[in-house]
């Protein structure tokens, strides 16, 4: 029966010398042979901003960077009510690690009036959540 136990290695990864088993005529089986090198990586695609560049036709263009910026634009209003959302949380005076606005300010990278405004704004959007 071979040795379920795996061969021992020196530092190197280079396999020890199998120690011969009297009583077994099974031979060992031998780890996989270690890399000396490398295979051969792909050459990297050149960075492309959503193909915008392969756009030779300027009205679509237009078209195509237009819709882009509106869907940016949508996608960041609605992190933004995630954030508002996060800060009124954390916020809450219920909670008994609640954060003042200074800190929550630290942490979003926000002056603390702002960080107030986002509290504020974030207990809005939980009442209208609430109430649908």
């Amino acid at each position: 029966m071979p040795d379920p136990h795996p061969q021992a290695s020196d530092r190197s990864g280079t396999p020890a010398p199998a120690a011969q088993d009297l009583g077994s005529s099974a031979p060992r089986r031998l780890r996989p042979a270690q890399l000396i090198f490398e295979p051969q990586a792909a050459e990297p695609e050149a960075e492309r901003f959503f193909d915008l560049d392969s756009i030779d036709d300027p009205a679509e263009l237009l078209r195509r960077s237009t819709e882009l910026t509106l869907a940016f634009r949508a996608a960041a209003e609605r992190a933004s009510d995630f954030q508002a959302i996060a800060a009124a949380q954390l916020a809450d005076p219920r909670r008994f690690d609640a954060l003042t606005p200074a800190e929550i300010a630290d942490r979003a990278d926000w002056t603390p009036d702002y960080a107030s405004r986002m509290v504020d704004y974030g207990r809005g959007l939980q009442r209208r959540g609430e109430d649908h």
